[in-house]
C-alpha cells in the first residue's frame, strides 16, 4: 500500500495497543514504524529484477518482525524513561505495527513474502488497490481526532474498525467477481485459463480480469454493478517463443516465478521485454523489464533493465465511468509498443 496509508495504519495500531499508556508517543512511533518495512526500496540488490522481486521479502516477513520486535521495543523503552517496566507493551506495539503493514500489503496483488526465509512464496490476495481512499480516510480521521484530543482512543478504534470492515468487504467483493468471471470465461471457451482479478485504480467496485493461456492472455473489466453478461474479453499474444531461448536466465525465471506466470513478452525495437500483467491497464503497465536482445538466429540474455512506467492519468476518468456503465467507450491509452509478428488484439 502507499506510504500515507501505512503511516496511518501504523499510527492507528500503535494508538490502539498503547495509546492509553503512552499517549501521543504510541501514535508517533506507530506511524514511524509503519514506514519501516518499505525502507528496503532504498537498498539496491544489484539489478532491477532483483530489486523488484526481493522487495517485500525480509523486511515484510512476520518471522523477522517477531525477532526484531523485542530489541526495538527495548530501545524505545530506554528512550522514554517514563515507560520503564513497559517492555511487553512496547513489544506488542512494535510487532503489531510491523505485522499489520505486511499483512495489509498481502491484500494487494504485488506479492508479500510473509514467511521469508522459510517460505519465500509471495502472498498476494489481490483484494484492494495500492491506493484506496475508502480504506485510508477512516484511519486518518480516527488518528487525527485521537491525537488532537488525547486520549481520544474511541475515535481511533472506530476508524480502525471501519477500515478493517472495508478491507473485509473487498474480500467479499473479490469472491463475487471471481465467481462471475469464471462463469463468463467458461461461457466464452476460456474455462481452462488461469485467472487473476484485481481492483481497478482507487476503488473496489470495478475489477480487472486477466485470464492467461500458454500463448495468449485475455483482459476484461467487471463492475459489481454490471448486469449479467456484461463481461467481455480482449485477447493479446504472450509470445512465449521470444523467451524460450533465454528461459533459463536468472531474470526471466525469477520474473516468471514472482508474477506467478501472469506475464507476457514483446519485441520492442529488437529488445525482448517482459511485462508484469498484474499491475496496470492494457497496454499501460507499471513493471516492464528488458531481459534479452533478438539476434540472428537466436535471442540472447542481457543485463535486465526496468523500462519507464506508464501511468496515463486520463484513464482514471474512464475507470469511474466504467464502474456505472458497462458500455463505456474504449479507454484512452498510450500507443501499444511494437511487438513481434502476430501482436494484434482480438475481442471475445
Amino acid at each position: 500500500m502507499d506510504s500515507l496509508t501505512q503511516i496511518a495504519l501504523g499510527a492507528a495500531v500503535g494508538g490502539a495497543v498503547a495509546g492509553r499508556q503512552f499517549g501521543r508517543k504510541a501514535f508517533a512511533w506507530g506511524a514511524l514504524l509503519g514506514t519501516l518495512p518499505d525502507l528496503d526500496v532504498f537498498y539496491s540488490l544489484g539489478d532491477p529484477v532483483s530489486d523488484f522481486t526481493y522487495h517485500r521479502s525480509a523486511t515484510h516477513s512476520l518471522l523477522v518482525h517477531a525477532l526484531a520486535a523485542l530489541p526495538i521495543a527495548w530501545l524505545l523503552m530506554r528512550l522514554h524513561a517514563d515507560s520503564r517496566g513497559q517492555l511487553a507493551r512496547w513489544t506488542a506495539l512494535v510487532f503489531l505495527v510491523l505485522a499489520t503493514h505486511a499483512l495489509l500489503d498481502a491484500f494487494t496483488v504485488y506479492g508479500t513474502q510473509l514467511l521469508w526465509p522459510l517460505d519465500p512464496t509471495p502472498v498476494g490476495w489481490s483484494t484492494i488497490f495500492i491506493i484506496d481512499p475508502l480504506y485510508t480516510l477512516p484511519l486518518l480521521a480516527g488518528v487525527g481526532l485521537a491525537v488532537r484530543r488525547p486520549p481520544g482512543l474511541r475515535a481511533n478504534a472506530i476508524g480502525l474498525a471501519l477500515s478493517s470492515l472495508y478491507l473485509l468487504g473487498t474480500v467479499g467483493a473479490k469472491a463475487v467477481i471471481d465467481a462471475r468471471a469464471r462463469e463468463a470465461l467458461a461461457g466464452q471457451g476460456l474455462g481452462s485459463a488461469r485467472v487473476l482479478s484485481t481492483p481497478a485504480p482507487f476503488n473496489a467496485l470495478l475489477w480487472r480480469i486477466v485470464a492467461v493461456e500458454p500463448a495468449t492472455y485475455h483482459e476484461g473489466y467487471l463492475s459489481l454493478l454490471d448486469p449479467p453478461g456484461a463481461l467481455r474479453f480482449t485477447s493479446y499474444p504472450r509470445h512465449p517463443e521470444l523467451l524460450a531461448p533465454i528461459a533459463d536466465s536468472a531474470p526471466v525465471s525469477r520474473l516468471d516465478w514472482f508474477t506467478r506466470g501472469f506475464n507476457a513478452a514483446a519485441l520492442v525495437t529488437g529488445d525482448i521485454v517482459v511485462t508484469d500483467l498484474r499491475m496496470g491497464l492494457e497496454p499501460d503497465y507499471i513493471f516492464r523489464f528488458k531481459v534479452g536482445r533478438m539476434s540472428n538466429p537466436h535471442a540472447y540474455p542481457v543485463p535486465p533493465e526496468r523500462l519507464p512506467a506508464q501511468r496515463p492519468m486520463a484513464r482514471v476518468a474512464w475507470v469511474w465511468q466504467r464502474i456505472f456503465d458497462p458500455a463505456a467507450p474504449p479507454q484512452p491509452a498510450l500507443q501499444r509498443p511494437s511487438q513481434a509478428p502476430g501482436g494484434s488484439a482480438s475481442g471475445r
